[in-house]
């Protein structure tokens, strides 16, 4: 068995913290296994306590399902096994590795999947609940990368699920919720992707801007994916001119993942929108592009809702600003992505297969 924390323990209270700091909860016992057998002995335990069981493996759920009030919390941090095998671009990883480490480790062979856009969050909840980040709009959603895992069930099983072996629970592990099991270890897909284009431009927000930019971003080639974070400028911003803190700002990043001359071309229009206030977007290894969204815990008191658009005009990016400059919290941002067509079809992630028998 991993380790065991247990309230006395003196990291505890640094243990039991998860990213979004409004969770304030205090598990009953904390455990970090080291192989799957010891997560299968917390999953019969926490049944034959009855207690709830709560997994976590980067602790950034926004839901709090990485933590829980009384029960067992199994910390998959210590499952952090990486095993590329880049002759037929595929890896084994445990679900307790973080995004950045994968694409660290991956990024060494020229190779990456496609993970979120912050590299502290772990695999586990990220993968089964779809993963949008910096390369959908070239190789889609990270479960689209996915191939197979191994899952301890309910009864403390441990089984290997894909495609072939059991595909209704493979549909069900790539976004049709939680609680089919606990998987401890990823089979995963990986591409070609080494020297990208791709960072930071920061430019000043109007709503013709922002409506402009949306439609450069859905003309944009599939090798160029785009997250606009639209916000006040905080009073604190290093390398922003002075006379644009508290204005409204786009803070775009991009990353082009193909032929770096194309790449450079592709960003070019979103230089042309406006003069930058701060362009940190060139050649980088793909690795680097985490660097940009690795900031501090969000505030304790947070919300956030996410929704759809069939179109985007300038009225949508006009009613942005104005709730921008009227919202009452510190610190509001509007996230906008243009995630392509291929995502929205979501690519073979909405067809449950027809059971057999």
């Amino acid at each position: 068995m991993g380790a065991v924390i247990t309230t006395q323990d003196p990291a505890f209270d640094q243990a039991r913290k998860v990213f979004y700091g409004s969770y304030d909860r205090r598990p009953a016992v904390i455990v970090r296994p080291a192989v799957a057998s010891d997560v299968a002995a917390v999953v019969k335990l926490a049944a034959a306590a009855g207690l709830e069981l709560a997994v976590r493996s980067g602790g950034h759920s926004p839901a709090g399902h990485g933590t829980t009030e009384g029960g067992i919390l199994l910390d998959l941090s210590s499952m952090a096994a990486f095993d590329l095998n880049a002759a037929d671009r595929t890896a084994w990883a445990e679900t307790g590795l973080t995004a950045g480490r994968y694409t660290n480790g991956a990024g060494a062979s020229g190779l990456a999947t496609p993970f979120g856009d912050t590299g502290s969050v772990g695999i586990g909840g990220l993968t089964l609940g779809g993963g949008v980040g910096y390369l959908v709009r070239k190789h889609g959603l990270t479960l689209d990368s996915l191939l197979g895992a191994d899952l301890v069930t309910a009864d403390g099983s441990l089984i290997r699920v894909t495609d072939d072996t059991d595909p209704e629970l493979f549909w069900a592990l790539r976004g049709g919720g939680g609680n089919f099991g606990v998987a401890t270890r990823f089979h995963l897909k990986l591409h070609p992707v080494d020297m990208i284009v791709g960072g930071m431009l920061i430019l000043p927000a109007t709503p013709d801007l922002i409506t402009r930019l949306i439609a450069e971003a859905e003309a944009a080639p599939d090798e160029l994916s785009t997250i606009a974070n639209v916000m006040l400028a905080p009073p604190e911003m290093p390398g922003l001119p002075e006379e644009h803190l508290g204005r409204p700002i786009v803070m775009l990043l991009l990353a082009y993942a193909g032929d770096l001359e194309d790449g450079e071309k592709s960003v070019g229009p979103f230089r042309a929108l406006a003069s930058p206030l701060v362009d940190m977007v060139g050649p980088m290894k793909y690795p680097e592009i985490y660097q940009f969204t690795e900031g501090g815990p969000p505030p304790k008191e947070e919300a956030a809702w996410s929704f759809f658009l069939d179109d985007f005009d300038l009225d949508r990016a006009g009613s942005i600003i104005d709730h921008l400059h009227q919202t009452p919290t510190p610190i509001a941002v509007a996230q906008l992505r243009v995630p392509g067509i291929d995502w929205r079809l979501s690519r073979r992630s909405t067809t449950r297969p027809t059971s057999s028998g």
